[in-house]
């Protein structure tokens, strides 16, 4: 997993599936990925000139006929979505951001998206088992702080990365409060992650890749 910035992380799977998370032509990954995921249609979180190499390009927020659906296996690759609402200028609006779920080598990898309200118990029961949660963290763009740390331990995933933050005092701000929630924090030096099912923490663990 590496972290490229906002929301896009870059991931790559033992046979060479590659996925980039919020694909947007603000953060684009460093080469072309198998698999594009855009969550939510915010001109920094959807690209409007996708590179046409992408095999597979993932809205999140559907076609105006229904809410996105996507169950979809690419090698050792296993991709679906849940859909979340948003909160729009005057009112709700259903369906238009997705949480994707990759689950690959025996991970479960979920990207929350821009995610504007705690996940309900048929949210939590969709997602299943999650090992890594890549969380929007900025508490204001998307869910506020409460809200964050109530919907995180809903999900009881052991490994938490923070994303969509705006400068070190919002991220330190998150970082204090994940403390307090007990969490153990690991700070890296670098963007990239490996990680594998048995090398999980044991205890609720806060990585931070460095980004933005």
């Amino acid at each position: 997993i590496d972290y490229i910035g906002h929301s896009t992380f870059f991931i790559e799977s033992p046979a060479g599936v590659t996925i980039a998370t919020d694909y947007s032509d603000w953060t684009r990954p460093p080469r072309t990925p198998t698999i594009a995921t855009m969550n939510i249609a915010h001109s920094s979180h959807h690209s409007y000139n996708p590179d046409p190499a992408i095999r597979h390009l993932l809205p999140g927020w559907g076609d105006g006929t229904g809410p996105a659906h996507y169950d979809l296996t690419v090698d050792d690759v296993w991709l679906r979505n849940i859909t979340t609402n948003i909160r729009g200028y005057n009112a709700t609006e259903y369906d238009r951001n997705s949480m994707f779920v990759f689950e690959v080598a025996r991970l479960c990898i979920a990207h929350l998206g821009h995610l504007h309200h705690v996940l309900t118990q048929e949210h939590i029961q969709a997602l299943g088992r999650i090992d890594i949660v890549l969380a929007p963290v900025d508490g204001s763009y998307t869910l506020d702080q409460d809200g964050m740390f109530e919907t995180l331990a809903k999900i009881g995933a052991p490994v938490i990365i923070p994303m969509h933050y705006f400068g070190q005092a919002t991220l330190q701000r998150f970082l204090t409060r994940a403390e307090e929630e007990g969490y153990a924090l690991d700070l890296r030096p670098s963007p990239h992650l490996e990680v594998s099912f048995g090398t999980l923490p044991r205890s609720r663990t806060v990585i931070v890749l460095p980004g933005s």
